[in-house]
C-alpha cells in the first residue's frame, strides 16, 4: 500500500467532518461470495455457465432458463471464525462464531408454447453477499511512536495557536486530546504558545492494544428472470437491491510499559462508534450458450451497485496521566462538543462493475437431466477496485473536495483483480459428492492481500425433495494499520482469518 497516499488523506480528512476511508469502498466492493446455496458453495461458488441452480438468480440470471419446474430453497449457515495477528513481531489469536443466511427463495418456471423460446422462469430471492462480523485483537510494544502523535499533527497542520480553538474545533480528534491533558502545551518563556506535546512518550516504550468488533452485512433482495431459446441460447437479467448494515466498535489502548509510576502518563483509551447503513441497486445480466449437449459457456456482467449511505460516527477518549492536569481519569466525548450530536454524513458510494466468464462440462449430458453423472464447472471474474468512487450527496464544495481526495486516494491504493472459482458433482442415483476450491486476487497496488478457499459437500435429491451439506473453509491474509503519521515509519498489522462456515440448503419441486 502507498501509505503516502493514506498519510495524505488522512491529513486533509481531520479537519473536515467525515467519518469515510478508503477501506469503506473496499469493505463494500471485496464480496468473496459468502452466500449462495449449499450445492454453489460446495463446487467453490462457480455458476455462471452452469444452469439450473437457485444461486444463477445472483450470479449468472441466464442459468434460470434451465429450469423446467419451480423450486422453493431456504439456505441456513453457522460460521466459526479465528483471527490471528501479528504486529511488532507479537502474535494474538481471538475466535467468535455467528449464524448466516446464504440463497433463500423461490423459482416459477413455465414452459412456452412458442417455437422459439421453451421456457420462462421468474425467481426472488434474498442472498447475503457480505458477512462483516468480525474481531479483530493485536497488541505490541512500540518505541519509536505513538497513536496521539497524530493529534499534534492536527493542530500543527492546522496552525492552532490560539488553546481555545485546540479545545473547541476538533471534536472528533485533538479537542478530545487537549482537553483531558494528553496533549498539553508548551511554552516560550515569556509565557507564550510555543507549540503542543504528548504526555504519551514512544521512548519509553508503549503498549499498543486495538481491538475492533465489526457487525452487520449486505444483504441482496433479487429479482430475476431467465428463459431458453432452442436449448441453445440462454438469457437472463437480475434486479437486486442490496441492504447494507455496518456496525463498528473500536478500541485502541496505549500503556506505559516503563514501569515508572510518576512520570504523567499511565494509558489513554480511545473508543470510537461507527454504524453505516443504507440500500443500493445494481443489475446482472448474462448469456449461456450451449453448443453441445455436454459444454456450456456463460458470461455475465454485474453493474456497479449505486448505494445511498449514511454513516453515524462518535468517539471519546479517556486518560490516566498519574496525577497531571489534576487527580483521578480523565474523560471526554466528542457527544460534549456537538450537543449530544453524532456525525451523520450522508454520501453515495459506486462499486466496481464485475465480469464473469465461465465454461462447464457435463458428463452424460442427455434431456434427462435424473441420467446426468456430473459436471465440473469454472468462473473467471475481473474486478477493477479502483473504480469504486464516493460522491458527496449534496452540492457543497467541501463535500465535493473531499470526496474527490478520497477517490484520488483509493486510486493510488487500490488495483484490478482476478478471481477465480472452480468445482464439480459426481451423482450416483439419488447422493451427489462435491468439491470446489475459489481464489480471490490482491486488490492492493502495494501490499499483498488474498482469500482462498476450499470447500466440500453432499446432496441427496428423490420425489422431489432435496438436501445438500457443505461445509468451506477459507483463509483470508489482510493488513491493518492501527494509525498513521506524516513523518513517520507506519506499521501494519498482518492479519490472517481462517473461517470454517457450514451449510445447509433444504428444498423442494414446485
Amino acid at each position: 500500500m502507498k501509505a503516502k497516499y493514506l498519510i495524505v488523506f488522512f491529513l486533509f480528512i481531520v479537519s473536515h467532518s467525515y467519518a469515510q476511508e478508503p477501506a469503506d469502498a473496499l469493505r463494500y466492493s471485496y464480496l468473496t461470495g459468502s452466500g449462495g446455496t449449499a450445492r454453489n458453495q460446495a463446487i467453490g461458488g462457480a455458476g455462471a455457465s452452469l444452469g439450473g441452480e437457485f444461486s444463477s438468480l445472483f450470479i449468472n440470471p441466464a442459468g434460470l432458463g434451465f429450469y423446467n419446474t419451480g423450486d422453493f430453497v431456504l439456505t441456513p449457515g453457522y460460521a466459526l471464525k479465528t483471527d490471528k495477528s501479528n504486529y511488532l513481531n507479537s502474535n494474538e489469536n481471538a475466535t467468535h462464531n455467528n449464524f448466516n443466511l446464504g440463497a433463500t427463495g423461490i423459482v416459477f418456471s413455465s414452459p412456452s408454447n412458442s417455437k422459439s423460446i421453451k421456457s420462462f422462469s421468474f425467481a426472488i430471492g434474498i442472498n447475503k453477499t457480505a458477512d462483516f462480523n468480525n474481531h479483530i485483537y493485536y497488541k505490541g510494544t512500540n518505541t519509536t511512536s505513538s497513536y496521539s502523535e497524530k493529534y499534534l499533527e492536527e493542530l500543527i497542520n492546522n496552525n492552532v495557536t490560539d488553546p481555545n480553538a485546540a479545545a473547541t474545533d476538533y471534536p472528533y480528534g485533538s479537542s478530545l486530546a487537549f482537553n483531558t491533558y494528553l496533549i498539553d502545551t508548551l511554552q516560550n518563556t515569556d509565557g507564550s504558545l510555543a507549540g503542543y506535546k504528548t504526555l504519551a512518550n514512544p521512548a519509553s516504550g508503549l503498549i499498543q492494544e486495538n481491538t475492533i468488533d465489526t457487525k452487520g452485512g449486505i444483504t441482496d433482495l433479487a429479482f430475476g428472470a431467465g428463459f431458453n431459446l432452442q436449448n441453445k441460447w440462454y438469457f437472463g437479467g437480475t434486479l437486486t437491491l442490496p441492504f447494507l448494515n455496518y456496525h463498528r466498535n473500536a478500541t485502541y489502548k496505549e500503556s506505559d510499559a516503563s514501569g515508572i509510576s510518576n512520570n504523567n502518563f499511565n494509558y489513554f483509551q480511545v473508543n470510537e462508534s461507527l454504524q453505516t447503513k443504507g440500500v443500493g441497486i445494481n443489475g446482472k445480466f448474462g448469456v449461456i450458450f450451449k453448443p453441445v449437449d455436454y459444454i456450456r459457456l456463460g458470461l455475465a456482467i454485474h453493474t456497479p451497485t449505486f448505494y445511498q449511505l449514511t454513516d453515524n460516527y462518535s468517539t471519546e477518549i479517556i486518560t490516566d496521566l498519574e496525577g497531571y492536569g489534576g487527580p483521578g481519569i480523565k474523560k471526554q466525548s466528542s457527544l460534549d462538543l456537538t450537543n449530544g450530536q453524532s456525525l451523520q454524513s450522508k454520501y453515495n458510494l459506486s462499486t466496481p462493475l464485475r465480469v464473469i466468464l465461465s465454461g462447464s462440462y457435463v458428463f452424460r449430458a442427455v434431456e434427462n437431466v435424473q441420467q446426468q453423472r456430473g459436471f465440473i464447472t469454472a468462473d473467471v471474474e475481473y474486478v477493477n477496485y479502483k473504480n469504486a468512487s464516493f460522491h458527496a450527496a449534496d452540492n457543497s464544495t467541501d463535500a465535493k473536495n473531499y470526496y474527490s481526495s478520497l477517490n484520488k486516494t483509493m486510486d493510488n491504493l487500490y488495483k484490478g483483480a482476478i478471481n477465480v472459482r472452480l468445482g464439480g458433482e459426481m451423482k450416483f442415483n439419488t447422493i451427489m459428492f462435491r468439491l470446489g476450491g475459489a481464489y480471490y486476487g490482491n486488490p492492493y497496488q502495494n501490499q499483498s492481500s488474498n482469500l482462498v478457499k476450499v470447500s466440500g459437500g453432499l446432496g441427496y435429491r428423490n420425489k422431489g425433495i432435496f438436501l445438500d451439506l457443505t461445509y468451506v473453509y477459507s483463509s483470508h491474509k489482510d493488513i491493518n494499520y492501527p494509525y498513521l503519521l506524516q513523518d513517520k515509519a507506519n506499521v501494519p498489522a498482518y492479519l490472517k482469518n481462517n473461517a470454517g462456515n457450514i451449510v445447509a440448503t433444504i428444498g423442494f419441486k414446485l
